[in-house]
């Protein structure tokens, strides 16, 4: 026996991608300006308004913090900022497999080819900086993607966490591309660190969204010692993570230029610290309250099924095996905190 429901009863992609690409717009239109960049006095302000963003709707906020990264990266780099009607992402994931090759066809004239994997925002942004492979190395470039050799790979989003982020594989076939600083220049920037800072913020935001929904259930009962220890694991995780953040945006002020090079080893510290916070909320709010808000909450639902797909842009071990061969030879860094005590 079939059982029949209505069409807007079950997840749809499309109708969730095209609504964060609603909101999206209007963020950039209403909101954007008011972000501060990095670095700039004003870094907690540009985390907190990162991390409400995630509280509310994390595609969302995986659009919009891709413009705000975008926005950085060409102050940094030294590029006029986006127009008000251009909304900007930033595609420079490099897994294997999907290789974008850059070519210089003449004076200050490039064209790219290939794949790119991971576009957040295909169909919804008008600008992109995209990373692609050089015969000397590789280099960001500026990308209009209303170009016709730009296309979205059909099928390459599955996911159902982060459905709404429309971020697929994309196509480029002599796609014109304007150079954006010389080789390695994007990575090399004190601004890359402090921007994986950001993303944390994100992911935090998404965390402290998915507690509400513990916090809402404990204050309609009476909590019993169970519930009540579980509220308190979860606040006790996300005070220590906002506080490694609130800390992180204030050496990211006092040091914007990094010349003291911790960016690396902080954004590393910060992001480990954060991803562990929001697996533990994820893990402690499912015990607290079984499977009836995932089955019955479908925000709820989809905000837990976006956390725990955001989150995995920490490479877990792999990160953390990163950090701890940086640390291997810097004495300072592990003398400081050793010092604090």
């Amino acid at each position: 026996m079939k059982i029949a429901r209505p069409d807007d009863a079950s997840p749809d992609g499309r109708l969730l991608r095209s609504t964060a690409s609603a909101r999206f717009a209007a963020w950039v239109a209403d909101e954007a300006r008011e972000m501060p960049l990095p670095g700039s006095g004003a870094t907690r302000e540009r985390f907190a308004l990162l991390h409400d963003l995630g509280r509310t709707d994390l595609s969302l906020t995986r659009l919009a913090e891709g413009h705000a990264d975008a926005t950085a990266i060409l102050h940094e780099l030294g590029a006029p900022p986006p127009a008000p009607e251009e909304r900007w992402g930033v595609w420079a994931a490099q897994p294997p497999g999907a290789v974008l090759k850059a070519t210089q066809e003449g004076r200050g004239a490039w064209r790219l080819d290939g794949v790119k994997a991971f576009c957040s925002g295909a169909g919804s942004c008008t600008h992109a900086l995209v990373t692609a492979e050089t015969d000397a190395g590789r280099r960001l470039f500026v990308v209009d993607t209303g170009h016709p050799g730009c296309a979205a790979v059909a099928g390459s989003w599955q996911a159902v966490g982060m459905a709404g982020s429309d971020t697929p594989d994309v196509t480029f076939a002599a796609v014109p591309a304007l150079p954006l600083g010389e080789v390695e220049a994007y990575t090399q920037r004190p601004g890359f660190w402090h921007g994986g800072v950001g993303v944390a913020a994100c992911w935090l935001g998404g965390a402290r969204g998915v507690a509400e929904t513990l916090v809402r259930a404990v204050r309609r009962r009476e909590p019993d010692q169970l519930t009540a220890a579980h509220l308190g694991a979860v606040d006790s995780a996300l005070y220590s993570a906002e506080c490694v953040l609130e800390r992180a945006a204030g050496e990211i002020d006092a040091d914007p230029a990094d010349t003291g090079a911790q960016a690396l080893v902080r954004a590393a510290r910060t992001r480990a610290v954060v991803a562990d916070v929001c697996a533990r909320v994820l893990d402690v709010v499912g015990r607290a309250l079984g499977a009836g808000p995932l089955c019955h909450d479908g925000e709820h639902a989809q905000r837990v099924a976006d956390l725990g797909v955001y989150i995995r842009q920490h490479h877990a071990e792999r990160d953390l095996a990163a950090l701890g061969s940086e640390l291997a030879g810097r004495h300072d860094l592990l003398s400081s905190s050793e010092g604090a005590r």
